[in-house]
């Protein structure tokens, strides 16, 4: 029986990345390397930019904080998600298709100079290190336990060198085409398994399991607690859920390389924004789908906690079920798809670090004019690089889940708002030069730093008062802020730039 499972294991991940380089095909130039010359379907990059987003925790976690005391409240978020997106599609989308560009600070060399560019891609790749790094440990931790009840005992770190070889295989020689195509095929695969989890749960508990979690408030949506120190604090807040998530979102697929790529990669502007706005409606199904999952599982398990299942968490709920209420086979699949999930964001992140390091680092700075099959050249090779590095990384974690997870939340929170911000200023300060957006842009990570690492509020939980840090959807709004007076700031003690100078060449667009 095992050997059924790990043996649709091992066929799905030769059969992804053979996928991904057939459908790739040979990669000619540096813009097919990047961008897949932006030819790709927008129904494909919409798929992609939803798996690059949702990791192995994603997976595992939303069902869990439904089975607990989160609901639906994921859904909430995906609300402001969609509102976010939305903005980014009408305001900045058009001013990356328009300038045919295949990294997102290419606009900011355009606006400000090379500089900031540099400034913007160098915190880009080190901080998608960090984070894509700290994931792919994350990733590994439930991989192990669900490969273990197969009878295969492999250590975090084996698990980690075979998901980054097997991932950069098809990234190294497909590039984005390939990216989004398997990233296409594991979001197909980790979703289908959600439903049919949620088919043979619901055979289970029958419509009296969803009467019972209904009345129990397992569908509620909205968290309507309006208390200041809730809504600074709660991810699930309504204002911070819609608003928050909204602005957050904006960062995230507005600024962010890693998301940018994916949208530069359709074949028109009309294309991109219909990806990226999909890409939220998607996000929205998909927590959704999570959700009613960990509902079902309340149902199924007569709402007894994960304690009294004699299990780790809340997180081990789903994969418990997947092993042990599934049949064989059907487990091996929805295994491979949570292999799915972490080979999809890693893939993703692999291919923008090395885009972003070539086009605005490389290419900017190098002294002479690169032949553009260097530049192919260089992507492939920087693409081994940020691979091993990110694989050093994740493999240097101890195994402590706590931290890991916590480290993954709160890295886009020093950075974020930076990002975002830089780009609005360059939109709404028409007077503000290079040398405003890189003080602002420095001032806001010393500024966060000091927000998320010290900043503390005092929440009752339970009868108890607690320390909480601010949700991670008022970080990037803080940021933005922070950015924008500095760098308004800033632009007063010059004078402003004649129209024909580089400063109004995208202020005015």
């Amino acid at each position: 029986m095992n050997a059924l499972n790990l043996a649709v294991i091992v066929i799905y991940l030769v059969t992804v990345a053979w996928i991904g380089l057939r459908l790739s095909g040979k990669q000619k130039s540096s813009s097919d390397y990047f961008v897949g010359e932006g030819r790709m379907p927008w129904w494909t990059v919409c798929f992609s930019v939803v798996a690059t987003e949702t990791s192995v925790l994603t997976v595992i976690s939303i069902p869990g904080g439904a089975y607990t005391d989160q609901a639906f409240g994921n859904v909430e978020l995906a609300i402001g998600y969609i509102i976010g997106r939305t903005v980014v599609a009408i305001v900045l989308i058009p001013l990356y298709k328009r300038g045919g560009f295949v990294s997102a600070y290419q606009y900011l060399e355009l606006r400000f100079g090379r500089y900031l560019q540099g400034v913007a891609a160098v915190t880009f790749v080190f901080t998608r290190l960090l984070a894509e790094g700290v994931r792919l440990f994350a990733s590994a931790i439930p991989i192990k336990l669900l490969l273990s009840e197969f009878g295969l005992d492999f250590g975090y770190d084996a698990i980690i060198v075979v998901l980054t070889l097997v991932t950069v295989v098809y990234t190294y020689l497909g590039g984005i085409k390939a990216v989004i195509w398997t990233d296409a095929l594991q979001m197909g695969l980790y979703l289908t398994g959600a439903l049919v989890a949620i088919c043979v749960l619901t055979g289970h508990v029958g419509a009296a399991g969803w009467s019972d979690a209904l009345h129990a408030g397992k569908f509620r949506v909205f968290d309507t607690d309006f208390g200041l120190a809730h809504i600074l604090t709660s991810t699930f807040a309504l204002p911070t859920a819609i608003i928050g998530g909204a602005i957050f979102a904006m960062a995230s697929h507005g600024s962010d390389q890693l998301i940018v790529q994916r949208i530069l990669a359709t074949r028109s502007l009309r294309d991109s924004q219909k990806a990226i706005i999909g890409s939220g409606i998607f996000v929205a199904i998909q927590f959704a789908a999570f959700s009613l999952v960990g509902v079902l599982l309340w149902s199924y398990n007569g709402g007894k906690s994960a304690k009294e299942l004699g299990l780790a968490s809340a997180d081990s709920l789903y994969p418990n079920f997947i092993l042990h209420g599934l049949p064989v086979v059907v487990s091996g699949l929805l295994v491979a798809g949570i292999l799915g999930a972490a080979m999809g964001s890693l893939s993703s992140a692999l291919n923008s670090m090395a885009n972003s390091t070539v086009a605005d680092i490389i290419r900017s700075f190098s002294r002479r004019t690169l032949a553009d099959h260097t530049l192919l050249r260089l992507a492939r090779v920087m693409t081994l690089v940020w691979a091993a590095l990110m694989a050093l990384f994740a493999m240097g974690f101890s195994a402590t889940t706590g931290n890991v997870y916590l480290t993954a939340l709160t890295i886009a929170g020093y950075t974020y708002g930076a990002l975002l911000g830089a780009f609005l200023l360059g939109r709404l300060v028409a007077r503000a030069n290079q040398f405003d957006a890189i003080v602002a842009f420095i001032a806001t990570v010393i500024v966060m730093t000091f927000v998320v690492r010290v900043i503390k509020i005092d929440v009752t939980v339970a009868g108890k008062v607690v320390e909480k840090g601010i949700a991670a959807q008022w970080l990037v709004p803080i940021g933005v802020l922070v950015t924008l007076i500095v760098g308004g700031i800033a632009s007063l003690f010059h004078p402003a730039p004649a129209p024909d100078e580089p400063e109004h060449i995208a202020a005015v667009a």
